[in-house]
């Protein structure tokens, strides 16, 4: 079965060209508008978009590997789940484990902790990586204004 494997690297791929993409945006100006003080929705937007392109990205990436062999275990019990479920328990575990909430009722095994890790670590730099953006975003616009 390689075309699972195929669809696991365009994943990584597009995942990684969405952060790449958002932390080396040149023309900031254009793509963000923030007036000082006021909150940016195109900002939340980005940040929201970024968010769910990274949970569906590394969901399929579970699922993916699940089709494989089992990566992740629902409360210490393996067991046999349709295609749609496997599905469901990819993404949900994503998302809980992007947004580092970790409950503990889906675990990963094998590959899928390493995967894991590297997940809840992008979860946990993002929000810094967008305030460091709104920053610089402020900083860029005051110096503008300067000139």
């Amino acid at each position: 079965m390689i075309l699972p494997w195929i669809m696991l690297i365009v994943i990584v791929i597009i995942g990684g060209k969405c952060i790449y993409d958002f932390i080396q945006t040149n023309n900031v100006n254009q793509l963000f508008r923030m007036r000082e003080g006021h909150f940016s929705i195109e900002i939340f937007i980005a940040m929201v978009v970024v968010y769910i392109t990274i949970m569906l990205g590394y969901g399929m990436i579970y699922f993916i590997l699940s089709l494989e062999g089992i990566v992740l275990v629902e409360h210490g019990e393996l067991r046999q789940v349709s295609i749609i479920g496997s599905l469901i328990h990819s993404v949900y575990f994503s998302g809980v484990t992007l947004l580092t909430i970790g409950y503990g009722d889906i675990i990963p095994i094998g590959i899928g902790r390493l995967i894991a890790v590297s997940e809840a670590l992008i979860g946990y730099i993002l929000p810094a990586a967008f305030v460091l953006k709104v920053v610089q975003i402020g900083s860029r616009e005051s110096r503008s204004r300067d000139e």
